[in-house]
């Protein structure tokens, strides 16, 4: 078993090719052995499934700690164990998260890559752990200044500014992101969005799927604001009216013929539709250069009715030949 991989899911690559290898034919060992049926898996459910699929193909699960034979009163005992293990993980998981959100309340930090725009700082001590809470990183602090004030005020030259804008002006202006890459539309978005950098740092608003989480179990920390709560407000309502459910997108009808099949000769990018003279022409042009500006790629755009007769043409000079349709209806009236 890996080190640090919980036993609570088969999302565990030395986990998962162990299985593969118990049950290839022929299996590549006889038997799996264990400290306990928990450190295999704590559901009971999935612990039955992989044992069984293991023992299909003639490999069998031993535990060193919890002896247990084939009959049906041991299997039952093996069953009631995986239940106990799993309400026990279970609780345990409970426990965890109480501990970490009363922490967090308490405006200390609970590990993992600090928020843009902050950096973690040893606060106190209480025995042997060390707490640390979040300050302000002046450096990071002031790119999440430019970008929330590029939003409502543009950057002199233009008025408001919208993500994407806000991407190629940044990339354009070699304003690299914390680890020094280039700007994309999701980073930009979340920094514009993320109530920590007006003084409230929300912890534990998502499961681990990603799903919301509801608000009681969400804590709400203090720290340090980067910017006011009116100029946060005012990014979030110039957000929602441009939010394509509020402000339909230019082109909202008619079938896109090549969007996701085709891809930018340059840097392999995807080509989407982009639009110009308010709609009346239709382009297919590189993705990566509409979300990290023209420094990530110098881009093509083609005119969208060129490129679709173009291949439509193709496709009715290779495939809608007299022979290849006989053949082709030959095998459907063969189905039917």
């Amino acid at each position: 078993m890996e080190p640090g991989a919980s036993a609570t899911n088969d999302r565990r690559p030395e986990f998962q090719r162990m299985i593969e290898a118990g049950t290839s034919n022929p299996a590549l060992f006889d038997v799996v052995i264990v400290r306990s049926f928990s450190r295999f898996f704590r559901d009971h459910f999935e612990l039955e499934f992989y044992v069984r699929k293991l023992a299909r193909n003639g490999v069998k699960l031993v535990s060193i700690t919890q002896e247990m034979g084939d009959d049906p009163m041991h299997v039952m005992m093996r069953q009631i164990m995986a239940l106990f293990d799993e309400y026990q993980s279970k609780e345990n998981a409970k426990h965890v998260m109480r501990a970490l959100k009363e922490n967090a309340l308490q405006g200390f930090r609970n590990g993992s890559l600090p928020p843009i725009g902050y950096r973690t700082v040893a606060a106190e001590t209480r025995g042997a752990k060390v707490k640390k809470k979040l300050e302000i990183d002046p450096l990071h602090a002031e790119t999440v200044r430019l970008i929330q004030r590029l939003a409502p005020l543009g950057d002199g030259a233009h008025g408001l500014m919208g993500v994407k804008n806000i991407v190629s002006y940044l990339n354009r202006n070699r304003i690299f992101t914390r680890d020094g890459g280039r700007w994309g539309i999701g980073q930009v978005h979340r920094i514009l969005t993320r109530r920590t950098h007006m003084g409230e740092h929300e912890f534990n608003k998502r499961s681990k799927s990603k799903e919301l989480k509801p608000t009681t179990e969400v804590a709400v920390v203090p720290v340090p604001p980067i910017i006011a709560r009116e100029t946060f407000d005012a990014v979030q309502a110039q957000l929602k009216a441009r939010h394509p459910k509020v402000t339909p997108a230019a082109v909202i009808s008619g079938p896109t013929m090549l969007t996701g099949l085709i891809h930018c000769a340059k840097c392999g990018g995807a080509m989407t539709i982009r639009t110009g003279k308010g709609g009346r022409y239709r382009y297919y042009a590189c993705s990566t250069k509409a979300r990290q500006g023209p420094a990530a790629c110098e881009g093509m755009a083609v005119p969208m009715e060129n490129l679709d007769d173009l291949v439509a043409s193709h496709l009715e000079d290779r495939l809608l030949q007299p022979e290849r349709l006989e053949t082709i209806l030959a095998t459907v009236l063969d189905q039917r």
